[in-house]
This record gives structure tokens, C-alpha cells and sequence, in this order.
């Protein structure tokens, strides 16, 4: 876990520490030494690249700008531009330019500098190329602080809610940095962090579209990102914000070329690191903070801009002192964000564009380059074990006890789950429903509630067991089915039935499992490089996860509008309107795959290991790989049928489970199906009641009990 992955204008020159494994998830380029020695040739040739794109970004926008659905075209505005025709068809021309399609082309344009300028200075600072506004969490942590100001029905001036945002993105940021361990936190630990902090946001913010669907209407699509504006005031308004924030980046240019030659460097050469560090940081989130209340949080351009501009430098040496490569990235950003906008609406037509937000072509862009640079990973495993592997033995009794007391807790909270809603029942009840002589608004209730909280125990100990394979598997006790893209594969199978197909519950449980296990092996094969190395196959998944997320959204704003709560709820994982017929399926799974699992103990405790040592005792490395993760996408897309998208049972419950019985396979595996069935019913049962009778979905209130865990689990094991 303790990698250090350098970004390619960063590498430190000092060796790693005999724990730590160089990545080359980084973009190659010239090292920060050589890039500081570049003379005026090449600095001429950088500022060439940078009009080059200037350019480039001029030519697109003029593009952008014929674009619309009044038919106004490019005849029609060269031709008002030459002093022909203002009007056509009753639409003046320069009314149109002012009120629709220049506030859009600066929104894009602004949109694109601040998010690329800030992805190259969080690279930078964090020597790590995979970080970006939208990896540390910075995006989502700003939508949520906005969502929260929404649904309380705070009337916030616009200069004000970028002060949210700001606000938001900061504390996100600054979580996810700390938790990581800081600027040398290897890629995918950082990653991990954000992805999970990230997680956590998006979960809070869509129980806010959910219980204040009122004040937060519109608030979803806005939050995929789109660059639609009513007036020029935000980009005129935010322009100004980013000219600002950019001239102090390049005042600190200096500095951080500087840093790259590594810390001590830096510091022998008089510059002070941590104040460095702070400013850029607060510079970056500042931008973000500013793009995300224009336009929303469009996803991955911070991370795709500078790998691009980063790759030019491997052409144009001069482009690697930040000088150039932030207003470079910079340029790049705007080139993708409306490049991305335009050939949206020239593929779908100005009209069946306006349903697709900017964010989900952008995020498809970003979940590709993570795929790029997971696949440059070396292949080389973790050199030492997770902290959770080195747990001290427990005895064959007080295994016993703890196997004991996680199953009353299990049954306490089924009949906690059988009691609460909003007709709060007593234990009579029960026995007199058992018997068939319950009155009518009680068997009512428990017919309801039977199935809703054998869905959520069974959901919860599938989870479970997917998550404590798979942590052992990959070595990485930050790893889960939900962080891995495979409960996100198997939720767009689900909606694709429900938006597109209108298919009933056996199709989308159908469509479901096929999906999960069709992202596995997506996964899988990308991940294979003469064998599947776990740091590798964690990082792709990750990112087909976020492309996963971006199709569903997709669908989701395809489909009906009064429907879209439903679906959102549903992805957020509920137990509602359950019947026993969709808890059969994740029975049937669970009876298959626990005694393999249990099988397989010694296997899995041997992966948990190391590469070598299952190798020396016989094990079939990669074959027993690819089966347990198999199975383990299995049961992570049967679960979504069962509760739709939870996460973090899959982290939360396998490290609990370890903590009490110890690492071994026999004895972790039952205990974390407890403790899954325990933590998702708990979910469910509060869910119900607490705002009874309005409901909370139980992903979210699992997300909100498993996140400040993670949280501490990430500060416990940080570097």
C-alpha cells in the first residue's frame, strides 16, 4: 500500500524506501531537473504549443457557436457578422448570441482553464498523476455543500455560492490528502481515498435530491455537469475569479518545478515546501470550486488535461515547467470540455442533446485514461501485508463468543426490523401472525416487512463475503466490490431493464447478474498483463466503475422525469416493495458460493499473503484469482436485485470480522456474513423509521455508517 507513484514533471530523484515500489502510472516525460534547464529555443517552442492551442481552442468555439436548436447556422452568422441578415425567422441573431450560445461557449471555456489548470497543480503537489479535482473528492465535495444550501432553502447570491463550493471542495480535499498520507501516498491509496470520500458525498447529496425533492429540482442533472446557462453573468462573473487564481499559479511556477526535484531538494534550495504546497492546493480547490458553480461538477477534466499536456511535454520539453503546462492544461481543458459539448450535439442534434449533460461524455474520457495508467502499473504485489493481515490469533472460544453474539445481534435486528416503521408493532403481533390471527393492518405491515428485511440480511452477508474476498485477493483491505465498479456494472444492467427495455423484475435480475459479471471480466481483461497483478485490477476497476456510473446517469436523464426519484432511490439501495420471489435468487447464490468460499480457506489465506508463497505451496495463482473474483462479482450483482447499490458493507464488515476472529478465512468469512446481514438490516430498520413514514433509502444510511469508519480505517493505516 505504501507505493510512491510520481507524476511525470515530478519523479524525486532520491531512491524509494525498501517499502515502497515505484509505479509508472505516471505519463513519462522529462525529468523536473532537465525540464528546469530548458533554454530559449525551447521556450519559444512552448509558448508556440501554447498559441498552437489558443488556436485550437478558437476554431472550436466557432464551431460551438453555429450550433443550437434554432437552426441558425454558420451561413446565417457569417453572414450577420458581414452586415447581412440580423433576423432569421423571427430570431434575432446577436439576441440569440447574448442570451443562449456565447454564455454557453464561455461556460465551457472557463469551465475547461479552471478544472485543467487546478488537475495540474493537485498533480503537481501531489506527485501523483492520477490526482484531480474529481479522485480527491474535490467536485463532490463542492455539489454537496451546494445541494445542502438548496434543500435548506437558502437564498444564496451567485458570488456567494462559489464561497459553498470553495468551502465544500476545501474540507473534501483536505480529508482526502490527509487520509491518504499526504503527498507521497502511492496511486492507489489515493485513489482509493478519493473514490471512497467521493462515495460518501454523492451519497449524502442524493439524500438530499431525495427528501427535499422540491428545493433540489433540477439539482441532479445539473450535478452530471452542463454547460446550459440562462445569461453570460456566471462565466462574467467567474472569468475574472479565474484570471486571478492562474496569475498566482504562475507566480508559484518557479516554486514547483522546484518541488519536483523532491522535498529535501526543494528545501536546500530555499523553498519553503508546506507553504507551497497549501497555496497551490488552495488554488486548485478554488478553481474547481469556481467550475463546479457554473456549470456543475463536469467530471475528469482535471485529470485528463494535464496527462495530455503532459504527454506534449514529452514532445515539447519546455512544457514541463509549470509556467506553461498550467496555462497548457488550461487550454487543453477547454479544448475537451467543448469539444466534448459539440460533438454531443452534432451526433445527437442540438434538441436530443440538451438531455445529455457535458459531465458524462468528460467522465467516459477520464475513466478511459485511469484504464490507460492502471495498465502501465508494473507488475509487482505488495511487499508488505495490509495492516488488517497482521492480526494477533484469537482462541477457538473467543472465536465461538464473537460467532455467538454477532448472531443474537443479527436476530435483535431482524425483529427490530420486524417492529419498526411507521406502525410501530409489538412481539404479540408477531406470534399472532405466525399463528394466522393477526388483524389485517398488522399482516399488512409484516407481509411487507418479512421480505424487506430477509432482502437486506441476505443482501448484506452476499456484500460481506464479496468484500472479504476480494480485500484478500487483491491485498488491499481498501478494496470493495463498490469501490471496483461491479455493483455499478450490475446497477446499469438493472436500469437499462427498467429505462430502456420496461421489463419486469425477472428480466432485470437477469440483466443484472449478466451485467455484473460482463464488468468483471471487462475488468479482468484489462487488467491481464501475463497475469492479474491486484494493484492493476483495483485501479481499472475504478475506472470502468466511474464509466459504469456515467451510462447510468445517462440513462437515468433519458428516461422519464417523474420516474428519475424512483430510479435514483433504488441506486441508492432500498429494500422497497421487496417480495420473497427476489430474495430466492441471492439464497440460491449464497448456498452455492459459501461452501466454495469456505473451501477455498486456506487459498485465500494464502493470497492474502503475497505473489510467492502460494506459488511455492501449489496453489494455481491466477486460476484461483479469476475464480474467486468471479464468484465474488456473482454475489456483488445478485445483491444489487435484492437492495440495489450499496456500498461500503463490502469494506466495513470483512475488517470488523478480522479485527474480532483474526485473519484467517475459516473464521473471518462466517463472522463478516453476520455483520453484513447485521449492518445492512440495521440500515433498513432505521431507514423506515426515522422519518417515518417518509423513508431513507438503507445505501445511504449505510454509506453515512460506513464512512466515518473508513475514514478512521484510512487514518489508522495511513503512511
Amino acid at each position: 500500500m505504501s507505493r510512491t507513484a510520481t507524476s511525470p514533471s515530478s519523479a524525486p530523484e532520491h531512491p524509494p524506501a525498501p517499502d515502497q515500489a515505484p509505479t509508472s502510472a505516471s505519463i513519462p516525460s522529462r525529468s523536473p531537473r532537465e525540464a528546469l534547464r530548458v533554454g530559449a529555443g525551447g521556450i519559444l517552442g512552448g509558448i508556440a504549443t501554447l498559441v498552437l492551442l489558443a488556436l485550437g481552442v478558437i476554431v472550436v468555439g466557432a464551431w460551438h457557436l453555429t450550433q443550437g436548436t434554432s437552426g441558425i447556422g454558420l451561413g446565417n452568422l457569417l453572414a450577420y457578422l458581414t452586415g447581412g441578415a440580423d433576423t432569421v425567422g423571427g430570431v434575432a441573431i446577436a439576441d440569440l448570441l447574448t442570451a443562449s450560445r456565447l454564455p454557453r461557449l464561455l461556460a465551457g471555456v472557463a469551465v475547461g482553464v479552471a478544472l485543467g489548470s487546478a488537475g495540474a497543480l493537485l498533480q503537481s503537489v501531489s506527485r501523483n498523476a492520477l490526482a484531480s479535482p474529481d479522485t480527491l473528492a474535490v467536485t463532490a465535495g463542492s455539489y454537496f455543500a451546494l445541494s445542502l444550501v438548496a434543500a435548506l432553502g437558502l437564498a444564496v447570491p451567485l458570488w456567494a455560492s462559489s464561497g459553498v463550493a470553495f468551502v465544500g471542495g476545501l474540507l473534501a480535499a483536505a480529508v482526502v490528502l490527509a487520509l491518504a498520507g499526504g503527498a507521497a501516498s502511492s496511486t492507489t491509496r489515493l485513489i482509493l481515498a478519493g473514490s471512497a470520500v467521493a462515495m460518501a458525498l454523492q451519497s449524502g447529496t442524493s439524500m438530499l435530491l431525495i427528501l427535499f425533492q422540491a428545493e433540489t429540482t433540477g439539482l441532479y442533472a445539473w450535478g452530471s455537469g452542463s454547460l446550459s446557462q440562462l445569461n453570460l453573468t456566471a462565466s462574467l462573473r467567474a472569468l475574472p475569479v479565474i484570471a486571478v487564481v492562474l496569475l498566482l499559479a504562475l507566480l508559484l511556477s518557479r516554486r514547483l518545478d522546484v518541488l519536483g526535484l523532491g522535498d529535501d531538494a526543494a528545501s536546500g534550495l530555499g523553498v519553503p515546501v508546506r507553504s507551497t504546497r497549501v497555496i497551490a492546493v488552495l488554488a486548485a480547490v478554488l478553481l474547481s470550486s469556481t467550475a463546479v458553480t457554473v456549470a456543475g461538477p463536469i467530471a475528469f477534466v482535471g485529470l485528463g488535461a494535464p496527462v495530455l499536456a503532459r504527454l506534449l511535454g514529452g514532445v515539447v520539453r519546455s512544457l514541463n515547467r509549470h509556467l506553461l503546462l498550467i496555462p497548457a492544461s488550461g487550454l487543453i481543458g477547454a479544448l475537451v470540455v467543448l469539444l466534448a459539448d459539440a460533438v454531443v450535439r452534432a451526433i445527437l442534434g442540438p434538441q436530443g442533446a440538451t438531455a445529455v449533460p457535458t459531465g458524462i461524455p468528460t467522465a467516459l474520457l477520464g475513466a478511459i485514461i485511469i484504464i490507460l495508467l492502471a495498465r502501465r502499473l508494473p507488475d509487482s504485489g505488495s511487499r508488505v501485508p495490509p495492516p488488517q493481515a497482521r492480526t494477533s490469533l484469537r482462541s477457538r472460544r473467543q472465536v465461538v463468543i464473537v460467532l455467538a453474539a454477532s448472531g443474537a445481534a443479527l436476530l435483535g435486528i431482524a425483529l427490530l426490523g420486524l417492529l419498526a416503521g411507521s406502525l410501530w408493532l409489538r412481539t404479540g403481533d408477531l406470534a399472532l401472525w405466525v399463528q394466522g390471527d393477526a388483524p389485517s393492518l398488522v399482516a399488512r405491515a409484516l407481509g411487507e416487512r418479512v421480505p424487506r428485511m430477509t432482502a437486506a440480511v441476505l443482501a448484506g452477508a452476499a456484500l460481506a463475503l464479496a468484500g472479504c474476498v476480494v480485500q484478500s485477493t487483491v491485498r488491499n483491505p481498501l478494496a470493495e466490490p463498490g469501490l471496483l465498479g461491479i455493483t455499478s456494472g450490475a446497477g446499469l444492467g438493472a436500469v437499462i431493464v427498467v429505462t430502456a427495455l420496461g421489463g419486469g423484475r425477472p428480466l432485470m435480475i437477469g440483466f443484472a447478474v449478466a451485467a455484473g459479471i460482463a464488468t468483471f471480466a471487462v475488468i479482468a481483461l484489462l487488467a491481464w498483463r501475463g497475469g492479474l497483478a491486484p494493484e492493476r485490477f483495483v485501479l481499472v476497476g475504478i475506472g470502468v466503475g466511474y464509466a459504469m456510473s456515467s451510462l447510468t446517469t445517462f440513462l437515468l436523464l433519458q428516461a422519464d422525469a417523474w420516474n428519475t426519484p424512483r430510479i435514483l432511490t433504488w441506486l441508492s439501495g432500498t429494500t422497497y416493495g421487496r417480495t420473497l420471489s427476489d430474495v430466492a435468487p441471492v439464497l440460491v447464490v449464497l448456498a452455492i458460493t459459501v461452501p466454495v468460499m469456505l473451501s477455498l480457506h486456506r487459498e485465500l489465506d494464502l493470497l492474502a499473503i503475497d505473489e510467492d508463497s502460494p506459488r511455492l505451496l501449489g496453489v494455481r495463482l491466477q486460476r484461483t484469482r479469476v475464480l474467486v473474483l468471479g464468484l465474488a462479482a456473482v454475489l456483488a450483482a445478485i445483491s444489487v436485485v435484492a437492495v440495489g447499490v450499496v456500498g461500503f458493507v463490502g469494506l466495513v464488515a470483512p475488517h470488523l470480522a478480522r479485527s474480532l476472529v483474526g485473519g484467517r478465512h475459516l473464521r473471518s468469512i462466517p463472522v463478516a456474513m453476520l455483520l453484513g446481514g447485521v449492518l445492512v438490516g440495521l440500515a433498513d430498520a432505521l431507514g423506515r423509521s426515522l422519518i417515518a413514514p417518509a423513508q431513507v433509502p438503507a445505501g445511504l444510511l449505510v454509506s453515512l455508517i460506513g464512512a466515518p469508519y473508513f475514514v478512521w480505517l484510512l487514518w489508522r493505516s495511513r503512511v
